[in-house]
């Protein structure tokens, strides 16, 4: 491993500046898996910033960026291995992408597996974090942006 230019962790076998340090410096992520791994990524980093910059702008300002930089710093990230990836056609176009996560913290090792889902507005994608309640009611138009109403969008995405 070049130790000027390490391997990506997300775990594509590229050195980082040629994989996740390109989406981390501020070109968009072209696809939902990208932007995933990407994140992954930032965990591992610690670039909190680039976390919430990449989660859906209507969930922002209730993330806990404390509790995102504790994980983040408190964890010995292991490795990602993304299971597949479906995009979804439409107005916005979303996506899931199936993925296993491993780290190692003060509690001991941990696995954990997740179909998170993502959305596209204005060639961008964004994390639809379920976590995060939106301020929308079935027929509001939706907090993406996309031109529908959240029962015909995000909403179907956001929950179980």
């Amino acid at each position: 491993m070049n130790p000027v230019d390490p391997n990506c962790p997300c775990g594509t076998g590229k050195p980082l500046s040629q994989c996740c340090g390109h989406y981390h410096a501020g070109t968009p992520a072209p696809s939902a898996e990208l932007l995933m791994r990407s994140r992954y990524t930032a965990y591992v980093l610690g670039l909190v910033d680039y976390l919430i910059a990449t989660t859906l702008p209507a969930q922002q300002q209730a993330l806990d960026r404390d509790a995102m930089a504790a994980w983040s710093a408190q964890s010995t990230w292991l490795g990602l291995h993304v299971e597949g990836s479906e995009v979804f056609g439409g107005k916005p176009e979303h996506a899931q992408v199936t993925f296993v996560a491993r780290w190692h913290d003060e509690q001991g090792e941990h696995c954990h597996r997740e179909c998170s889902a993502f959305v596209q507005v204005d060639r961008r994608w964004f994390f639809l974090d379920p976590t995060v309640p939106l301020k929308a009611s079935r027929n509001d138009p939706c907090p993406c942006q996309g031109g529908q109403k959240f029962k015909k969008c995000c909403a179907s995405f956001l929950s179980n």
